[in-house]
């Protein structure tokens, strides 16, 4: 019998199970090489979860409790109520509307840009036309310019339409998703398989067709990880609604945050005025925003891993 531990198996997928995995590894580096392994995976996690959890922790505790007890002690549940009570005092309970706006913004943007990214890599990627590697390179071109750079002209172009200080200001621009497309051509043009579009072509089969009943289908995990990014870049967008948006109510909660901490004692205890806001009440509004991207990201990792790998290996 082959020892694994020697000759570990070649697969094409991830092996599955702890022991398998630790054999695979094992067999590759060594026990030494795996304790180092080890150890850097345990030292990022404690690097990136501790704030986390600070974060899940401090809405629990007063704001005298905050500064005086450990980072990582628990308060009470009530503490939770409490906060939440006293954001709603800000602006008659504005925070809803800002978590609401969010999600607007965010699930339209993220239906926008798989509708028009999706298609536009596989033509980019089955179809031979006049002008495809100028969009290619434009692609590429506009994937490399910082956002920052490209929200003025959005802004100019904005205003000529009539759309600045509406939910549509920031929707139509969030969906322009080039990384999306350039992921699209590279996943068709790496794992969609010409046989079978070519049988698919004799047997009548139009564009469309093969598009809706061959490509997407093949496409499941690349829908996850676009699905994922998307989501999270509109999600945590900060730049973008700042310079659209003036009127608080269409604000979102990552622009609605920086309001409430500038415009209350939240995180400037001197600040006068008359809301029960502190800095329990700061880490809420901040775990509120944290809180849906993690969620996104449990139930959509299987497709985030499984379509960042894919075209990685061939068999």
């Amino acid at each position: 019998m082959t020892d694994l531990t020697k000759n570990p198996p070649l697969v094409s997928s991830p092996p599955r199970g702890v022991g398998r995995l630790y054999r695979a590894i094992l067999g590759d580096m060594g026990a030494a090489g795996f304790i180092l392994w080890l150890v850097v995976l345990l030292t990022a996690a404690i690097f990136f979860g501790l704030p986390l959890l600070w974060l899940l922790l401090a809405p629990s505790k007063t704001d005298n409790e905050l500064l005086n007890l450990t980072p990582l002690a628990f308060g009470t549940l009530a503490g939770y109520a409490k906060a939440w009570a006293n954001l709603n005092t800000f602006n008659n309970g504005v925070i809803s509307r800002w978590a609401f706006n969010s999600l607007w913004y965010s699930l339209t943007s993220l239906i926008l840009s798989l509708a028009i990214a999706l298609p536009a890599g596989y033509a980019l990627a089955v179809a031979q036309f006049r002008g495809r590697r100028v969009i290619l390179f434009l692609t590429l071109i506009t994937m490399i310019v910082p956002g920052s750079a490209l929200v003025l002209p959005l802004f100019l172009e904005v205003n000529v339409v009539g759309l600045v200080n509406t939910p549509w200001a920031v929707i139509i621009p969030s969906a322009f998703f080039p990384f999306g497309v350039y992921l699209s051509f590279i996943y068709f043009a790496n794992s969609l398989p010409k046989d079978l579009l070519a049988a698919a072509r004799v047997d009548g089969a139009n564009e469309w067709q093969l598009f809706r009943f061959v490509g997407l289908p093949l496409a499941r995990s690349l829908l996850g990880l676009l699905a994922f990014l998307s989501f999270t870049a509109n999600w945590n967008n900060y730049f973008l609604p700042f310079v659209m948006l003036n009127n608080n109510t269409l604000y979102t909660l990552p622009l609605g945050l920086q309001a409430l901490v500038t415009g209350t004692s939240a995180l400037y205890p001197t600040f006068a005025t008359d809301l029960p806001l502190k800095r329990p009440e700061a880490t809420l509004t901040g775990l509120i925003t944290v809180v849906p991207v993690v969620i996104v990201f449990l139930f959509s990792q299987r497709y985030v891993i499984s379509g960042a790998l894919t075209g990685a290996t061939k068999d």
